[in-house]
């Protein structure tokens, strides 16, 4: 059994992440979702506390730690991390190793050693985007393994590349990654 960290980012593509996380806990796997406070808005934190056993965290002013070290103490407990929907913005924040947040302060402090996985989901005019590319370019240069994204209609109606993969291909590439 595996201990996940399951970061979700602000994009339509939101409740795809709750999907991850069940199918990761049916699995046996420990999984704890962080939120973006954007993430929130979009799917409530209680929908993942609900399929992952655990309070999803999304707040980093209302710590799960004592000590107030949620960032510290998810990172060291984790094997794991993948990031879905990563949105553009989290994906140039990830690259740029900003921490805004709890999921970017814990992306930070997780060891670089241990795998790091993103699912990006966007419009695909934001995918093709020459800023999205050096940021992907950045991310992959650093160690983290990219899923997707995929061909298929967006949140806002258009078609394209930019969608995120769906549930079932993230989870057998974090099953991949797992078994190395």
């Amino acid at each position: 059994m595996s201990r996940i960290l399951v970061g979700v980012s602000g994009s339509a593509a939101c409740f795809k992440a709750v999907s991850l996380c069940s199918a990761l806990a049916q699995q046996g796997h420990q999984v704890q979702a962080v939120l973006t406070r954007a993430a929130a808005r979009l799917v409530t934190p209680l929908q993942f506390s609900a399929v992952c056993g655990r309070k999803a965290l999304h707040d980093e002013w209302q710590p799960a730690d004592p000590g107030g070290m949620d960032h510290i103490a998810l990172s060291r407990g984790a094997d794991l991390l993948v990031v879905a929907p990563a949105s553009a913005d989290r994906i140039g924040l990830l690259a740029h190793g900003l921490a805004p947040d709890l999921l970017g302060s814990l992306a930070l402090a997780f060891e670089t050693h241990k795998p790091r996985l993103f699912a990006p989901a966007m419009n695909p005019q934001m995918w093709s985007h020459p800023a999205v590319s050096r940021n992907l370019a950045l991310m992959q240069g650093d160690g983290w393994h990219c899923i997707g994204p995929a061909t298929g209609v967006t949140a806002c109606g258009e078609e394209g590349l930019g969608r995120m993969a769906e549930p079932e291909q993230i989870l057998e590439q974090v099953l991949e990654v797992l078994e190395e």
